[in-house]
């Protein structure tokens, strides 16, 4: 899930470690404890702010959906 967001750090010269707020979005929130087990797969502490918003429906039928803001210097 995080594999994209990790490309796009990267192309701008960060990391994931740059991340300082994350925006989770899912499709069942039954799935959040499985998203916090993936998660501590990409990310150390401090873990950036993170907000998990249970949805109807994501496009393409997904069942999660993030967004990350990354502070560059």
């Amino acid at each position: 899930m995080f594999d994209n967001q990790q490309a796009v750090a990267e192309e701008a010269g960060g990391s994931l470690a740059d991340a300082v707020k994350l925006t989770i979005y899912l499709a069942d929130l039954g799935h959040f404890a499985k998203v916090n087990e993936i998660m501590a797969a990409y990310f150390t502490q401090p873990y950036p702010a993170r907000a998990a918003i249970g949805v109807a429906s994501l496009p393409r039928a997904a069942l999660v959906e993030a967004d990350a803001i990354l502070v560059l210097q």
